[in-house]
């Protein structure tokens, strides 16, 4: 396993992180064994980031991974975030603050190295009914007692080492100036060969919503790192998906029926080129992808089963495509996935 730096941060991130959510399941749905056994092989294969959620479950993943950590005796490196919902506006930061409270306890444990605002940064207010938080207004980050209050409290008061916000793709504005505050480190960002704004300009050509506005260019001039969350574009990027198989049983079920999921799966098909080339899946072909952007820091692995995390942390030092991989995949791009599907796609 290699590792990289967190932005101008004391910490070195494995290359591969092990995401908590619930589209892989295992901290939510898998029982205690298997979540300790997976958990002790990412160890020991070299993973030292976990990524978690109070979101993850209602709680269930934190309380879950607290006692695996717990089982097991192990303290790796630990990211959890903060949901802001319409009914914390009043106290934003004091929510914040409770929020990080909550989680120490369910994970069993004095400090976070890391904590993110899992709201993305929005420039107008947005429509907050019932329990959304997906977005959050930029003068709700930054007013007095807003979300950045509560992180410089928490991080004054030792209970978090460093934050970090998630981007929602459309805020490239929003959060560039959320890092003008240089009160973050860490930002959360998809990447994905079927979205690869995050990386930079969109290709002329190629029609892609959210557009994550190049984010990952600016992290390291500002020493700031970059988990890249949903690698696998919500578990489309998989032969078992372009080959219409299954999910595993934990993972969280698609109806492969919707406008969505078929274009998914037509668009991951024509992109299988870049395993085959290789003599690697397809999973394994999103996450090299990931890996060669120089400004990610670790690429965030949702995984089910054991067999997964040992494909996919094979994958760590790898190096980017061979150019003219590199190039067919940009005119695939320009095409808007309408170029015929290249040598090596899966019927």
């Amino acid at each position: 396993m290699n590792y990289r730096r967190m932005g101008n941060t004391d910490l070195s991130l494995s290359e591969i992180g092990f995401g908590c959510g619930g589209n892989a399941g295992l901290m939510i749905r898998g029982g205690f064994s298997d979540q300790c056994r997976i958990v002790a092989r990412a160890v020991e294969l070299g993973v030292n980031y976990f990524d978690t959620s109070p979101d993850y479950g209602d709680g269930v993943a934190e309380e879950n991974f607290g006692w695996v950590l717990r089982a097991l005796t192990l303290r790796p490196l630990i990211n959890s975030k903060v949901e802001i919902r319409q009914e914390n506006l009043d106290d934003i930061a004091g929510h914040v603050v409770r929020s990080v409270e909550g989680s120490l306890g369910r994970l069993g444990i004095d400090c976070l190295d890391v904590v993110q605002i899992h709201n993305g940064p929005s420039r107008a207010r947005p429509d907050m009914a019932g329990r959304s938080y997906a977005q959050l207004w930029i003068e709700d980050f930054l007013r007095p007692g807003g979300a950045v209050d509560g992180l410089r409290r928490l991080v004054r008061d030792g209970k978090v080492r460093y934050a970090g916000l998630v981007c929602r793709g459309n805020d490239g504005s929003e959060v560039r100036r959320l890092f003008d505050t240089a009160s973050f480190h860490l930002i959360n960002v998809p990447y994905t060969l079927l979205n690869p704004t995050a990386g930079g300009p969109a290709p002329t050509g190629l029609k892609v919503e959210p557009n994550f506005d190049g984010v990952l260019n600016d992290v390291s001039k500002r020493g700031i790192g970059a988990a890249v969350h949903s690698p696998l574009a919500g578990g489309f990027l998989t032969d078992a998906s372009v080959l219409g198989e299954e999910r595993h049983p934990l993972a969280r079920p698609i109806d492969p029926a919707t406008v969505a999921s078929r274009r998914n799966r037509e668009r991951a098909a024509k992109l299988h080129f870049l395993a085959t080339e290789n003599g690697i899946s397809l999973a394994q072909a999103a996450y090299r992808f990931v890996l060669s952007h120089p400004g990610v820091s670790t690429v965030l692995g949702g995984f089910s089963a054991i067999s997964q995390l040992e494909e996919l942390a094979t994958m760590s030092g790898s190096g980017p495509f061979a150019p003219d991989l590199a190039a067919r995949l940009q005119t695939l791009w320009r095409s808007n996935f309408d170029a015929p599907s290249s040598a090596g796609a899966l019927p």
